[in-house]
């Protein structure tokens, strides 16, 4: 057998892969991710609020905890997490009974009683893309490293950027030690809808992901991919500097470690 029908065999092989993993129905949920930035010195306060009271009273209200992290480096005291609800009307009903519990405004009373400790929220609507992996809210025996990669595609290109990832994308992260774990882009009225792809990676380590990173950017089948798609777009599918890429670390209380 030659090589070109080995690597055809190869290639094959990985897309059917793919197609078992990220073949299951589209996740219909609405997601919620968000980011609290603490006052200063307040960080550890603001976790506590979240481990004792915060993550029992959303699930309380139906809101279910996927996931509570910090970036590696941190100077602007940020807690990045994100939420899932059966849909949009849930989700707004859930908050709206979160704000009003008297559990909820007693154990923000409490730990205010020296001051506020966020001082801003940014919040966006997601949904899941077709070819995102199911979410498994789970564990690891050592907690992982975490990469948030927000892209922001060139006009009119979301659709061949999302197509890259699920025919091609996909199947070389997981060829080389990339683990997916979520792919999202904004709901429609949300900043960034049509243009942003967000997902979620996971690696045992940091080191582990600069190997995979290296592995993934040198591999052929990558490299005639990215050409392909863009030389049918005409272009780059995504903006100048618009991937950003943020490593994290899951809190102590996160669901997902």
């Amino acid at each position: 057998m030659n090589n070109t029908i080995l690597t055809l065999l190869s290639s094959t092989t990985i897309l059917m892969t793919v197609a078992t993993v990220y073949g299951a129905e589209p996740d219909s949920r609405c997601f919620e991710l968000r980011t609290y930035y603490a006052a200063p010195g307040k960080l550890d306060d603001l976790h506590a609020r979240f481990r004792d009271h915060t993550l029992k009273i959303f699930e309380k209200h139906g809101m279910s905890n996927i996931g509570y992290w910090v970036p590696a480096e941190n100077p602007d005291n940020k807690l990045i997490y994100l939420l899932a609800f059966p849909n949009l009307e849930a989700k707004e009903k859930a908050w709206k009974e979160f704000v009003a519990d008297p559990e909820w405004k007693a154990a923000q009373k409490a730990s205010e009683a020296n001051g506020r400790l966020v001082t801003k929220v940014e919040s966006v609507l997601l949904t899941a893309t077709d070819y995102s992996p199911a979410i498994n809210v789970s564990s690891s025996d050592a907690p992982r490293t975490f990469e948030l990669r927000t892209y922001t595609a060139t006009p009119g290109h979301l659709d061949n950027l999302n197509a890259r990832f699920r025919d091609h994308t996909l199947g070389l992260f997981k060829k080389n030690g990339l683990s997916s774990f979520g792919y999202w882009v904004p709901q429609k009225g949300q900043k960034g809808a049509d243009e942003t792809l967000i997902y979620l990676l996971s690696f045992p380590s940091r080191e582990a992901a600069d190997a995979a990173w290296k592995s993934f950017r040198a591999d052929p089948d990558w490299v005639a991919a990215k050409k392909a798609s863009e030389d049918k777009a005409g272009g780059s599918l995504t903006t100048k500097d618009g991937v950003q890429s943020v490593f994290m670390k899951p809190t102590d209380y996160s669901p997902t470690k």
